[in-house]
């Protein structure tokens, strides 16, 4: 893997700003395996929910069909609980930050972890689908507001007794009274100020590097939303001929026909070729 990593370390310094594109596979090679695995970290939490409903990671537990209301709260909140607490397990996030450099840069995740802003100032993160950082209303119309979930987490779950939140604490609006919901991508997602201005940190940076080489960077990046990221990163580098593309990913390190002549694609562990990068960035040899 070194010559493709010395291949990559050589795109970043030949860029003169960066743009990170980063899907759920960024988090499981940050060791954040539970989201989608049975894993040691994810029983060590939900070994009640697991052994009653069986589902493997607490993605699959927010579209489980609880056997009440009470049960599918109280899980919900022991869930942003990890996500909350859990710090990553290995030094993806910190690696990144080292490739980086002091380049111009700004990320895009469509992850709802939060993980980027633990690494990386606000105002250079666009968290594009929403974040479990945050609850809203399930009626759009009428509230409009965002509510902090840390907050209501740490009210709640003392409350919780038996598995089970009472009723009578669901968090709901208190503007109309509608029950609060994640502010995720869905049918309800609330695409209002907080969302625009997400994406008006994008057309930014883009603005202010326009005509400059522009590196953009995609990792982990899946097949089920390929549209927010690796297509408009796909586009953006077919029409401005400056810029370069590359792709880490173990799976599915993909990119256009179009474009291949200026793309990258690396298929490997995530982690591991950004812990190469950053050691070569830093002048040593790599682990």
């Amino acid at each position: 893997m070194e010559p493709q990593v010395k291949e990559f370390v050589q795109h970043v310094n030949e860029a003169d700003a960066i743009l990170v594109g980063g899907g759920s596979g960024l988090s499981n090679a940050a060791g954040m395996d539970f989201w989608y695995e049975a894993s040691p970290l994810f029983m060590k939490h939900m070994k009640y929910f697991y052994d009653k409903y069986h589902f493997e990671g607490i993605f699959n537990g927010f579209y489980t069909h609880f056997d009440s209301p009470e049960e599918r709260w109280a899980f919900f909140l022991i869930a942003w609980k990890m996500v909350f607490e859990i710090p990553a397990q290995k030094k993806t996030y910190e690696y990144l930050r080292t490739v980086i450099g002091d380049k111009p840069y700004h990320l895009i995740t469509t992850n709802q972890d939060g993980l980027f802003k633990q690494y990386f100032p606000a105002d250079s993160v666009s968290e594009i689908q929403g974040s479990h950082y945050f609850l809203q209303s399930k009626n759009t119309e009428t509230d409009k507001h965002l509510y902090d979930n840390q907050a209501i987490v740490e009210r709640l779950l003392p409350k919780i007794k038996n598995h089970r939140l009472p009723r009578e604490d669901f968090p709901v609006s208190p503007i109309d009274g509608a029950p609060l919901t994640f502010w995720v991508r869905s049918p309800e997602f609330l695409e209002d100020q907080r969302y625009h201005d997400e994406y008006q940190k994008i057309s930014r940076f883009l603005g202010q590097h326009a005509g400059q080489k522009i590196l953009f960077l995609e990792m982990g990046v899946g097949r089920m939303t390929p549209m927010f990221i690796q297509e408009p990163f796909w586009e953006m580098t077919h029409y401005l001929p400056q810029t370069f593309y590359v792709n880490i990913n173990p799976k599915d390190a993909l990119t256009s026909p179009e474009i291949k002549h200026r793309s990258q694609l690396i298929s490997a562990d995530i982690n591991q070729v950004l812990k190469e990068a950053a050691s070569f960035m830093q002048g040593g040899a790599h682990a």
